[in-house]
């Protein structure tokens, strides 16, 4: 069962402020800042027990199934985004591009159909299968779909964590800052994937079309996860740094469980991440590389992180991590807390990057995020409208409406 508290309503906030000490405290929850706004939910089609909606203009995707049918869904669903994106990134983008690699220049779909080769059997089954029904679903050629979901292997962002007793909210709040891509066009194709995995923890996958492994995300458990890459680049030999992200998401349930998941993986290139368990108001960051595993508990001092502030995890390079100890250290050192919004002004630039391609604040304790994407022009993300999302609502309801319905064939067919 999901270990999410439901948010309290307005009326219950009244209450709670009256019993503490009357309306004063009321004020001091800022209980506007407590509750995602209800949104504007429309339904666009359906298939199996998936479908797709539009959540105040914003795509969110449901899949829910086996891992061929969660494949089925997301590309009959997404058909004409998957397409054209994965299309885009293969064949005109790629085209576009040149690498220089063991002193060749060679083009990226060249590089990653080599990734792929060396990763395949280090890819758990599962993920193959719905790789094969995202290409079903989409009628693309299954060898695109594979490509497409390597890309991420080939870039090589900052993060962070805030206990509760930093927060106005009295939850721990983690924030991601994904810094690359802004002229791949992927954010034209951003999605907000909620799966139900048959046997799995449901999660919120931010991410886009066509792409099943993940790079930032948080399940029903109370844990979520960001990515930050390094170099590594030809250290290829072990499971794709997004599987691993997809693998806490729907296995773990607890901040060791996920280190776990990384500790006894074949791991790739050079990853570092921030996990958080808000249940147990915890966090690490996390070097995952493929030749190096360490772990940096909350607080703690580092050779690369050498300026700690007490109840948070911080990652970020160069001057960004200075900028950001010092913005969060500002905030400790007055006593003061981290209201949703102060947090997601973490993620402002010199923090972000000019590629700043999304920005995600989570607060899994409560279920609820907000994810900024970049413009279609190369906006940053920061400069972007955040879309605020409460999960369990999502989860545990569906929007009304008719909708375009798709048959959902078995694998055999």
């Amino acid at each position: 069962m999901p270990k999410w508290t439901s948010s309290p309503n307005r009326s219950t906030l009244l209450a709670l402020a009256i019993l503490v000490g009357g309306l004063p405290s009321l004020v001091a929850l800022r209980a506007d800042e407590l509750v995602v706004a209800r949104p504007k939910r429309e339904i666009v089609a359906r298939c199996g027990e998936g479908y797709l909606e539009l959540v105040d203009g914003y795509r969110v995707l449901h899949l829910k199934g086996s891992p061929y049918e969660m494949g089925y869904q997301h590309g009959v669903l997404l058909k004409d985004e998957c397409r054209e994106l994965l299309h885009h990134l293969t064949q005109v983008k790629a085209k576009e591009v040149s690498l220089e690699f063991m002193g060749m220049t060679v083009s990226p779909v060249q590089i990653i159909q080599m990734i792929f080769a060396l990763q395949r059997p280090y890819v758990p089954p599962r993920y193959v299968e719905e790789l094969e029904g995202l290409a079903a679903g989409a009628d693309l050629p299954l060898q695109q779909a594979f490509v497409a979901n390597s890309i991420p292997e080939l870039f090589h962002c900052s993060g962070f964590a805030l206990r509760s007793d930093l927060t106005e909210s009295g939850s721990m709040l983690h924030g991601r800052v994904l810094d690359y891509g802004i002229d791949w066009r992927l954010q034209e194709f951003a999605v907000l994937v909620l799966a139900e995995p048959e046997g799995k923890i449901p999660f919120a996958n931010i991410t886009y079309t066509g792409f099943i492994g993940s790079v930032g995300g948080m399940n029903t458990q109370q844990v979520s996860i960001g990515e930050m890459g390094g170099r590594g680049a030809g250290k290829w030999a072990g499971t794709p740094m997004a599987f691993l992200v997809r693998r806490v998401l729907e296995e773990a349930d607890s901040l060791d469980e996920a280190i776990e998941i990384f500790r006894d993986s074949r791991r790739t290139c050079e990853y570092y991440y921030v996990i958080a368990d808000a249940e147990a108001d915890d966090a690490v960051g996390l070097d995952g590389s493929a030749d190096r595993f360490e772990v940096i508990k909350m607080g703690a001092s580092h050779p690369r992180l050498p300026t700690p502030v007490p109840g948070t995890v911080l990652l970020s390079a160069g001057d960004r991590y200075g900028h950001l100890c010092r913005l969060v250290s500002d905030v400790r050192d007055t006593k003061e807390k981290f209201s949703f919004e102060r947090a997601r002004r973490l993620m402002d630039a010199p923090v972000a990057m000019k590629s700043n391609l999304h920005n995600v604040l989570f607060a899994p304790g409560l279920g609820k995020l907000w994810v900024a994407n970049a413009g279609p022009n190369g906006e940053p993300a920061w400069q972007r409208k955040y879309y605020g999302f409460d999960i369990n609502e999502l989860l545990t309801t569906e929007p009304e409406g008719d909708a375009q319905v798709f048959e959902l064939p078995s694998k055999e067919k």
